[in-house]
């Protein structure tokens, strides 16, 4: 009882240690490692412990073997967790960096995407007037009234059917996103069945390039120009919004964009559309829309990793607690001279930790070397808010490695845990017959 009532403490103040782990932050990890450092080098028995741990460390070439599993799991598991957290971090950057804080888009009250919202063109002159807007160059306000269609569109990679954004605009929506350049070719000309095709689009979709027609709503488009804009737009495809309305029969817009004046200029469009009861709509900045497009995504691969990565690393727990109780057997009589010498317990324990940890950062760091190589700016695509396909790269950022790390460290604390009270415990004389 005594003996079971110890490893439950043990497992309990494991589990504590884990979460504490995960929520520290880099200086406290930082601490954390300046004082066993400190513990190691001005101690006697951190120095027994250094001296302990020298040895095990320098009969690890003997079993490389074993030593592999840890690293080699390791390594998948933090490979795996940041890769899928990469995904995520990716795509909501790519949707943050569409919008910011000097525009606003309006949509109808309730709705969540353009896709769902209708602005009838009879409310466009009742929201220019509205004060919080700012003027253009012309003296008249800001905004960008814009369609929203989604097409149908043939992949490169597989051939099949993907749907993709067809955004009808004016030429104010090009003055209000700066961020968008015409890289090949030209823009549209109003009037006439058009298109400028976002970088992204033309990776990813058939027939995009300059000079290529493709058939939309039994009307034939012809490419004209490929623009960069480094955000969500990238995907999409852009038309005259006139023509794009009478081609698809659409007297009503899905959205309207507008530039802000000042820095409270949300603050006085907000409350002038929320005092005209002739207009039942929504306003937001830009920013903050495009990142709440993000959230459910993000959030989802954020959890799915984590459970993945979870799984796995229940395995790689497995793998270091055979590795290092086999060890422990192994070097039983090493240990137990050791115990006779003078090394207490906790060195000893100490000893075969630092042996396993080192493993562990060991595997972390392949790990995530090769989550950099292989996914950090990889392009993929995903089905958006808009229920069109939104191009965006992988992003393996340093706090994504470093977290990869710390799970890393934590996997290698499980797996030696328990062989070094093993070690700690074992009787000298038994250990010496045994061997």
């Amino acid at each position: 009882m005594k003996k079971w009532l110890g490893n439950l403490g043990v497992v309990l103040a494991l589990i504590a240690g884990l979460v504490a782990w995960t929520m520290l932050p880099w200086y406290g990890v930082l601490a954390v490692l300046v004082a066993l450092v400190l513990w190691l080098l001005l101690t006697r028995t951190g120095r027994l412990a250094l001296e302990a741990a020298k040895i095990g460390i320098a009969s690890l070439p003997q079993r490389w073997g074993p030593s592999a599993v840890i690293v080699v799991g390791i390594a998948g598991v933090v490979g795996v967790l940041v890769a899928m957290l990469a995904m995520g971090a990716g795509f909501e950057a790519t949707l943050k960096q569409t919008g910011n804080d000097q525009t606003a888009i309006i949509l109808r009250g309730g709705s969540q995407a353009e896709t769902n919202s209708v602005i009838t063109r009879d409310q466009v002159p009742l929201i220019s007037s509205l004060a919080g807007i700012a003027k253009g160059p012309d003296g008249r306000p800001a905004l960008s009234p814009e369609l929203s269609q989604v097409v149908n569109m043939v992949t490169k990679a597989d051939h099949t059917d993907a749907n993709a954004q067809l955004r009808g605009v004016g030429e104010a929506a090009w003055t209000l996103r700066p961020q968008v350049k015409i890289i090949e070719g030209r823009k549209f000309n109003p009037g006439m069945r058009e298109l400028v095709v976002g970088q992204g689009a033309k990776k990813q979709y058939v027939n995009l390039e300059v000079g290529k027609q493709l058939e939309l709503a039994n009307q034939v488009w012809t490419v004209v120009g490929v623009f960069a804009s480094g955000d969500s737009h990238d995907s999409e495809l852009w038309a005259d919004a006139d023509t794009l309305g009478a081609t698809y029969r659409r007297n009503a817009f899905q959205s309207v964009t507008a530039k802000l004046d000042g820095k409270d200029g949300f603050k006085k469009l907000k409350a002038a559309m929320a005092a005209d009861p002739r207009l039942k709509l929504d306003v937001d900045t830009t920013r903050h829309y495009y990142a709440k497009q993000s959230e459910g995504l993000s959030k989802f691969l954020k959890i799915l990793g984590t459970i993945i990565g979870g799984i796995m690393a229940v395995g790689a727990v497995f793998g270091a607690l055979n590795t290092m109780y086999a060890a422990v057997a192994g070097r039983a009589r090493e240990i137990a001279t050791m115990r006779a010498i003078g090394f207490r317990g906790l060195p000893v324990v100490v000893a075969v930790m630092l042996e396993t940890m080192l493993l562990a950062l060991l595997g972390g760091l392949v790990g995530g070397a090769i989550a950099w190589l292989i996914f950090n700016g990889y392009s993929v695509s995903t089905l958006g808010n808009n229920f069109s396909q939104v191009m965006f790269q992988f992003k393996v950022s340093p706090e994504l490695l470093w977290n990869g790390l710390k799970w890393a460290l934590g996997i290698g604390l499980v797996g030696g845990l328990f062989p070094a009270l093993r070690a700690a415990r074992l009787p000298v004389t038994e250990a010496l017959r045994a061997a």
